[in-house]
């Protein structure tokens, strides 16, 4: 991640003048301090987005997750300020892009279909499923579900990102981060909801764990992947694309069974 330039104050004293003392002026020095997490998480969310999409947009949506961020951040726990905001930055610039609706129904469809047909599968035959099996049972030949791919890879830029539940903030990448103790309903349904995740990153193919691995922990750009693993670009959307969807496919199931409960 691109490390902001050192401020003439060190972060803490900035950080006391304006939770303590309220003092405005350390706000917008805070800000101004980490714009550069804006522009670093803007661009990377871009990749593979629609070019009707405007990158300032973007920006402009994560400065109000930075602001919320600098806002609610609680300077005094120890905890990292870069990763606590890089969240909220992503998250004002994913409600930024669902207002503005820029994935095509039919796009959506194809994406709802494909994820289900890996839930029924993979459920059925409890291992992953093979591009083959999937156009089968699709009715499209494998070739045609490759171009299906690729037109829907814009769809799963995001996707573990997005909530769990949609009224509430948490995300299912977040699962994976480990936080404060909260209340003993919510830890059980938490456990078992990263159970499921594990269970689904076990069945990825080694090629589809690497993806996930760099896109979103390395934090290497879908492009920067396709040269570490000496595929194409496509081929990289395309292995990003099926891993989404078998992860998005596990835990929707296993929130359907939360909520029935």
């Amino acid at each position: 991640m691109i490390e902001p330039k050192a401020p003439h104050l060190s972060n803490i004293e900035i950080w006391r003048k304006w939770k303590e003392d309220g003092d405005i002026e350390a706000k917008k020095r805070l800000i101004e301090f980490y714009l550069t997490l804006v522009e670093y998480v803007s661009n990377r969310m871009a990749i593979g987005l629609p070019k009707n999409v405007s990158k300032d947009d973007l920006a402009s949506n994560g400065v109000m997750g930075l602001i919320d961020a600098i806002e609610k951040f609680d300077y005094r726990r120890g905890l990292q300020f870069e990763t606590y905001a890089s969240w909220r930055i992503r998250g004002a610039i994913i409600d930024g892009l669902r207002q503005g609706d820029w994935v095509p129904r039919s796009v959506r469809e194809k994406a709802k279909k494909i994820e289900e047909a890996y839930q029924i599968l993979e459920q059925k035959v409890l291992r992953s499923v093979t591009d083959a099996e999937i156009s089968d049972y699709l009715n499209v030949s494998e070739k045609e579900f490759g171009h299906m791919l690729q037109e829907i890879a814009v769809t799963t830029v995001c996707s573990l990102e997005d909530p769990i539940r949609e009224e509430e903030s948490e995300t299912r990448l977040s699962l994976l981060v480990d936080e404060k103790a909260k209340n003993p309903d919510h830890k059980v349904n938490e456990f078992y909801l990263k159970e499921s995740l594990v269970r689904g990153i076990e069945r990825l193919t080694e090629k589809e764990r690497t993806v996930i691995s760099l896109f979103y922990y390395e934090e290497l750009s879908l492009s920067e992947i396709a040269e570490v693993m000496s595929l194409s670009p496509s081929r990289i959307s395309q292995l990003h694309s099926k891993a989404i969807l078998r992860l998005r496919g596990v835990l929707d199931k296993q929130k359907d069974q939360l909520m029935q409960n």
